[in-house]
């Protein structure tokens, strides 16, 4: 009797035990649905919040890479600009020192001839006058030495001023009639010059009255500054 009321009670605890159990395991799988859904929020923010960052990282990259490229060709264009001026500085330099050499030169041959053509007649002077003392020869000399130096230095000074005015007006004269040189157009100087061959630009009238090809040519040299003003500066040398 006592062993059938034991019983009688342990099947009585036993659906007690397995509701408790399907109620944990329905909270359990309740919780973790809400923890799914917690999760799957996260990652949305996240990805969210990512796209939100990399908007500004890639205009900021993008800006970046502008302003690189704008400092770059300034960069390039001063440098140009700077080239530019060193030629022309050199071109000066070097014309200066080829004047100097040839007038030194020219001045040394003028002394040389003038002296020489004076030693002449003194000797000859001198031969003529052969019953004069040797006192009377001595002072001759040196005062026929003394003008013949002077002379020299003032044919010298005259020669060399002469060449100046010639060597320049020759050079004027030449540069004022050559239209391959494309540095007498305000505004190009030799660089510039230098490209504008390698393009096929050799002559002042292709600026001034340019093909359809050669404006073309001219085209690609529409960033450089006074570009507009070239054609009328050529015009202007062409006459």
């Amino acid at each position: 009797m006592a062993k059938t009321s034991k019983s009688s009670k342990t099947d009585n605890k036993r659906p007690n035990v397995d509701k408790i159990v399907k109620k944990v395991n329905k909270e359990f799988e309740k919780t973790s649905g809400q923890i799914e859904r917690l999760v799957d929020d996260a990652f949305k923010q996240l990805d969210s919040l990512q796209n939100q960052i990399q908007e500004p990282v890639r205009k900021l990259m993008k800006e970046i890479d502008e302003l690189r490229e704008r400092e770059m060709k300034r960069f390039h264009d001063e440098l140009d600009r700077r080239m530019e001026e060193f030629q022309k500085i050199q071109d000066s330099v070097m014309d200066r020192l080829g004047i100097a050499q040839r007038e030194a030169k020219r001045g040394q041959e003028a002394v040389t001839k003038s002296l020489e053509q004076e030693t002449r007649k003194t000797a000859k002077t001198a031969k003529s006058a052969g019953k004069t003392t040797a006192k009377t020869a001595s002072k001759a000399g040196k005062k026929t030495a003394t003008k013949a130096k002077s002379g020299a230095r003032k044919a010298a000074t005259n020669t060399s001023a002469s060449a100046r005015k010639t060597g320049a007006a020759t050079k004027a004269a030449a540069k004022g009639n050559d239209l391959s040189d494309l540095t007498r157009i305000k505004g190009i100087g030799p660089v510039t010059a230098r490209k504008l061959q390698g393009a096929g630009i050799t002559s002042i009238n292709q600026i001034a009255n340019p093909t359809e090809a050669e404006q073309e040519k001219l085209n690609q040299f529409s960033s450089m500054k006074g570009f507009s003003n070239w054609p009328d500066e050529a015009k202007k040398l062409i006459g």
